[in-house]
């Protein structure tokens, strides 16, 4: 028998449309992590939607953490005596506030006399990050480039005559919005500036008019250049390069320090893509699934693939799309909820990094699938924001250490986004839970990062101050508690021992601990052991909060009560069985509120961790059943491509990897929980938390894994056929294991 899937081509490493975008929605993606492209394709009206992740639109909000810290002990009191609607007045008294919204900077609009519209296609190719677009003798080619920083653009065979012109009238943008051009002929061309400040009513507290300056440098091969009202006309040139960057501003702008680096590239387009696919190519290419799948399926346009939500070959492009969208928007930051793009400036949930879900969702395949680009990104953000996470701690808490916010705009740190329904000030689970990602780098490379051990230790002192008081047994108790963004059916948002603040208080306090041998680590273990176990509710599922009295609400987009499932390995059915059990009934009484794409793959995520293949089947197949994905294989929110949203677009591959394969520092699980519609496949390049790459191969009857170890170490192996069986691993010595019928 062969341990190859059967297949007839490889899998598609991109993908195509026969027709231009209609809608920004449908564009095809770009980018670096810093700048992102929107293209739309269009051979006579040509438009790429320029974004980048600094630009947030000032919104007057005060963004200091409210100061309660003298008030916690009040609190504290009430709700241990029983009124648990006491948090609800732990406020400032400010209404909610929203983070800035991110919003894009301008297109880049290229209009020609309408040429021959025969045999047209657009594609993405994912290994290089180029969007290509073809029609007659015309052509487009955009990528983003992680060496230089700037959106490179070629049309070849433009025709007689290229207007190129940068606009700033998108959907949603502020009527006040403040608007200059430039325009300079250079030797080969002509350099085009757009300059924005934003309304006078926007300012902030400080008076800072925050702008953003825009430039793109126009070179020509052949023919000639001329200055226009709005940008610039190119006749009879052989191509066309441009070369466009942003940068946000403040007080005063300077053209020279946006157009004036332009003018340092080199303005050859082979050259300048070799140097950026030598970053981005082999990022993408560490981790490779193949699912079988037919080759006239998979020779299909995204927008015909996605009406066969059953077909491999969809899960198979989605996990490549997902994979390389997330990278793309990975590198000042991790991707936000729109990732890296919107071409409308009232961006849902404004364009924010969700923190309390959303964030980690994304990013939960960035250790498992090779993207340590992307918890670099994830790890700068954190860094950048430890002093407002200490404010946030001393403001409402009144300790050390550290307090995460649930929302951020990139800029503040600070918890001021919350309200009377949305008491995000009260959630301490957050620095674990953004601090997770980082210490499954760090196990599976093999290190221990000085920033993520710095980290972890504040996230302790914060637990030191904040844990002091028990119940009835000794027990310490998280007061006030909150489980995002839910409530207790016969309680308020504030209440007491919230399942995920418990889970990620013992969590933090003993990964501290490991990090930081020695007096504070037996301080903090010991302090850990003080928790209170979860509890097992009258439905005989583990409750969302621990406390005696308190009723689940099952009807939530959220399962943060299962965070000791996932992402964390508290819960287990081989450690923890019961505690397992607990946990598969609330996930079976979970429901799905309104749709969420983000609620279903946690879902999802949970259920493979259990090794429940049903409810990882049904929770999938809403998402790939609900019409969640655009033509551009980007995501939405809710079903229906309602709101543009990369939770789906980017969480998808974690779960295609963990119901595939799973890793703990001492435990390899083979296909826990794999779909009977998937009976054969291939993925390769996984890393796993022991530092080993695992290449896997399944069919019927038939399971093979290659484990490339890069350190010594002892693990348990688990398949479906039993118990764990005990493996040697050697540095830099392939260990193939060959497990027959039975065993999955």
């Amino acid at each position: 028998m062969t341990t190859k899937p059967p297949h007839g081509t490889s899998p598609v490493h991109g993908t195509w449309e026969p027709q231009p975008a209609a809608r920004w929605e449908d564009a095809f993606l770009s980018g670096n992590g810093h700048h992102g492209a929107l293209v739309f394709g269009d051979p006579n009206d040509e438009r790429v939607v320029v974004t980048h992740h600094t630009l947030v639109r000032p919104n007057g909000s005060d963004r200091r953490p409210p100061r309660l810290a003298a008030e916690l002990p009040a609190l504290q009191d009430r709700l241990l005596a029983g009124d648990l609607s006491a948090a609800e007045s732990f406020t400032d008294g400010r209404p909610m506030q929203w983070a800035q919204a991110f919003h894009p900077a301008f297109r880049i609009r290229l209009r020609r006399e309408r040429g021959d519209g025969r045999r047209y296609r657009r594609s993405v190719d994912f290994p290089t990050g180029v969007v290509r677009s073809e029609c007659g003798g015309w052509s487009s080619r955009v990528f983003v480039s992680r060496a230089d920083d700037v959106i490179v653009q070629q049309v070849t065979a433009p025709g007689g005559s290229l207007d190129i012109a940068l606009d700033h009238n998108l959907p949603g943008v502020p009527s006040g919005l403040r608007v200059g051009r430039g325009s300079v002929l250079t030797a080969d061309g002509a350099l085009l500036s757009l300059r924005a400040r934003y309304p006078e009513s926007d300012r902030t507290f400080t008076g800072d008019d925050r702008a953003f300056t825009g430039a793109t440098l126009v070179t020509a091969i052949g023919g000639t250049t001329v200055l226009g009202q709005n940008g610039a006309q190119v006749e009879g040139a052989r191509s066309v390069t441009l070369l466009t960057r942003v940068r946000r501003h403040t007080g005063e702008l300077d053209l020279s320090e946006v157009g004036g680096d332009l003018r340092d590239l080199p303005t050859d387009y082979d050259e300048l893509l070799a140097r950026h696919t030598a970053l981005h190519r082999p990022a993408y290419e560490r981790v490779v699934l193949d699912l079988a799948a037919g080759a006239a399926e998979r020779a299909l346009p995204g927008s015909e693939l996605l009406k066969r939500p059953r077909d491999p070959a969809l899960l198979e492009r989605l996990f490549a799309a997902g994979r390389y969208h997330l990278l793309s928007a990975s590198g000042l930051f991790p991707p936000r909820l729109t990732g890296l793009w919107t071409g409308d400036w009232d961006t849902a949930w404004a364009g924010a990094f969700t923190n309390d879900a959303n964030l980690n969702l994304q990013t939960s395949s960035a250790a498992a699938a090779g993207l340590p680009e992307v918890t670099g990104a994830h790890a700068a953000l954190i860094e950048r924001q430890l002093p407002d996470w200490r404010e946030n701690a001393r403001a409402v808490y009144g300790t050390r250490g550290v307090v995460a916010p649930a929302h951020t705009d990139g800029e503040s740190g600070h918890a001021y986004h919350y309200s009377r329904e949305y008491p995000l000030h009260l959630w301490t689970a957050g620095a674990d839970w953004l601090l997770k990602p980082l210490v499954d780098h760090d196990e599976t490379y093999g290190i221990r990062t000085p920033g993520t051990a710095a980290a972890l230790a504040e996230v302790a002192r914060f637990y030191e101050d904040f844990l002091t008081r028990t119940d009835g047994n000794g027990h310490l108790v998280v007061v006030p508690s909150y489980s995002p963004e839910n409530r207790p059916a016969n309680a308020s948002w504030g209440a007491i021992n919230a399942a995920m603040d418990l889970s990620a208080a013992r969590h933090a306090l003993r990964t501290a601990a490991d990090y930081h041998p020695g007096p504070d680590a037996d301080r903090w273990r010991a302090l850990a052991d003080r928790l209170p176990p979860h509890r097992i509710n009258a439905d005989g599922a583990l409750a969302e909060w621990a406390w005696p009295g308190l009723e689940d609400s099952y009807d939530h987009r959220h399962l943060s009560h299962l965070y000791g499932v996932w992402p964390l390995d508290e819960i287990t059915p081989y450690d923890t069985p019961a505690l397992a059990t607990a946990a598969r009934r609330a996930l079976e009484l979970r429901g799905a509120e309104n749709d969420s794409a983000h609620g279903h793959l946690h879902h999802a995520l949970i259920a493979a961790r259990l090794r429940d293949t049903d409810r990882l089947t049904h929770a999938l197949g809403q998402v790939l059943d609900g019409d969640f994905f655009h033509d551009s294989l980007m995501s939405a929110h809710y079903p229906n491509r309602h709101v543009y949203n990369a939770d789906a677009a980017h969480t998808l591959p974690a779960v295609l990897i963990e119901m595939l394969i799973q890793s703990t520092p001492e435990r390899l699980v083979l296909l826990p929980a794999v779909p009977a519609s998937l009976p054969t496949g291939r993925i390769t390049g996984v890393r796993t938390r022991f530092g080993a790459e695992v290449e896997l191969t399944w069919a019927p009857g038939l399971l093979k894994a290659v484990l490339k170890p890069d350190r010594t170490v002892r693990i348990d192996l688990r398949t479906s056929s039993g118990d764990a069986e005990p493996i040697e691993l050697v540095a830099g010595e392939d260990r193939v294991l060959s497990l027959g019928r039975g065993a999955w």
